[in-house]
């Protein structure tokens, strides 16, 4: 008997002992991947100009040169080839490449907008009216031509499907400010005749992270959040004594196998808990005034709609939700450009304008970044006969715009330029990398110091790269 116990007792000793070997094991092998993610990071490297980031992210790329880039040379050479001096080899999608390239000018009228003066299309009047308010980048450039892969740099830095999005990175590197809502919050517009255009959930997803940091959905159906609520009957209490012992016994795993995506399960549990508290009163707009749909337009009471969305962000705002992501697809116009891009106009303008208006006059937007822009921009030939009103645009990766406003982001003011066909940028390229490098900047992070180790590369999201802070538009 007293042989049994000794061999069982020595078993016990070897297990424990393999399992604090197999951790310190586990530190050594990991010290240099997962683990670095869970100590506390020294952020932020200096003081920042932003809170919080609010990127209201119109996917399918929006037509620059209907919207935001004046060109009025163009009449007088609509319907002759573009030119080989500018095209340079430009490489088109399967869409284009077997037809001329005939230049189509601007279909939308322009005119100055603003003490500044700002060129801004008359398909966005509201927008306009806020142009003494926002910083026009008109020279922003990136190396991919389909949606997917652009859009998946434009919010990761990367191409491939995998790496964080900037809001993971944001949550990653300084934290919540607020304890019951989750750092990042994505929210995706319902359209009214649905969408041809998918939204794929690594858009907002943590990649190598550890998964806490990922967007959390925010839907405009009865549960905001799916499989939040407890059934029917299930007290409260109930919920919090099953937690808590799910808690002890993820304790106990983590402790055998220091895998911090336990931590995060623990995290993301109790989070859950509190959020049944939180999003119910977050997402009922009933104490909402009148004066607030009037102001965000008549969509703003339709549940999910892009307008609806932006009440809600400057609410996440006002609840100090760190990263604030807005997404509105169907900016892809090939065709029907005249009807199809002033409908994305009619479901945004006055809506982003209006989050702009609100959020300063609660004295939200000095310490706010709000972010307008998608993946590429459209290019100058027109897709199909450029005569007809069913002509569109295809995609194009070497200029677009994107505006910026607060949070210390100069106003009324225009940065780069385009050539006279809109179809390189000339003056002061702004690459998708270096957007990322200033607005980590303005929420007080140097993007060269900034990074995660995951098996054995320090991975940024500006990537290996040069990538520079924009500091000319910095006030």
């Amino acid at each position: 008997m007293n042989s049994l116990v000794a061999r069982e007792t020595r078993r016990l000793f070897l297990q424990q002992v393999g399992l604090n070997l197999g951790a310190l094991a586990a530190g050594t092998l990991l010290g240099e991947g997962r683990l670095v993610a869970t100590d506390k990071l020294s952020l932020p490297h200096f003081a920042p100009r932003a809170k919080r980031v609010i990127f209201l992210t119109q996917s399918g790329g929006p037509s620059q040169i209907e919207l935001y880039d004046y060109k009025p040379g163009l009449q007088k050479l609509a319907g002759t080839e573009l030119p080989d001096s500018v095209r340079q080899g430009q490489r088109l999608t399967g869409m284009t490449a077997n037809q001329k390239q005939l230049i189509m000018p601007a279909v939308a009228q322009f005119k100055p907008r603003g003490r500044c003066g700002a060129m801004i299309g008359e398909w966005l009047p509201h927008i306009g009216s806020v142009a003494d308010e926002i910083c026009l980048i008109k020279s922003m450039v990136t190396d991919q031509i389909n949606h997917a892969p652009a859009m998946t740099k434009f919010l990761t830095g990367h191409q491939l499907p995998g790496r964080p999005s900037f809001g993971c990175w944001a949550s990653y590197g300084l934290g919540s400010a607020n304890r019951d809502l989750p750092d990042y919050v994505v929210l995706l517009s319902r359209m009214k005749r649905g969408s041809d255009q998918p939204l794929y959930d690594h858009y907002w997803g943590s990649g190598f992270l550890p998964s806490k940091h990922q967007g959390v959905k925010l839907r405009s159906a009865k549960d905001p959040v799916l499989y939040l609520n407890d059934p029917d009957g299930f007290p409260r209490e109930l919920r919090r004594r099953m937690l808590d012992g799910v808690a002890s016994l993820n304790r106990i795993k983590y402790q055998q196998t220091i895998d911090p995506e336990i931590e995060t399960r623990i995290e993301q549990y109790e989070m859950a808990f509190r959020m049944q508290a939180s999003i119910p009163e977050l997402t009922d707009l009933s104490d909402e005034p009148e004066s607030t749909f009037e102001l965000y337009g008549p969509d703003s009471r339709r549940p999910g709609s892009y307008a609806a969305n932006c009440i809600l962000a400057r609410r996440l705002a006002e609840r100090n939700v760190r990263f604030i992501q807005l997404f509105h697809p169907d900016w892809d116009h090939h065709s029907r450009l005249r009807s199809w891009c002033v409908s994305r106009c009619v479901d945004t303008d006055q809506a982003s304008a209006a989050l702009i208006k609100d959020l300063k006059q609660r004295g939200l937007l000095d310490d706010t970044l709000v972010i307008w822009g998608g993946e590429f921009g459209r290019g100058v030939a027109g897709q199909g006969d450029w005569q007809s009103p069913q002509a569109g645009r295809d995609h194009h990766p070497r200029c677009f715009t994107v505006w910026l406003a607060g949070a210390g982001v100069k106003s009324g003011f225009s940065y780069g330029n385009t050539d006279d066909f809109s179809y390189n940028a000339v003056e002061n390229p702004v690459h998708v990398r270096d957007l990322h490098a200033t607005a980590l900047h303005l929420l007080g992070i140097d993007h060269e110091r900034f990074s995660h180790r995951y098996q054995g590369l320090d991975f940024r999201l500006t990537g290996v790269e040069h990538a520079r802070v924009v500091q000319e538009i910095i006030s």
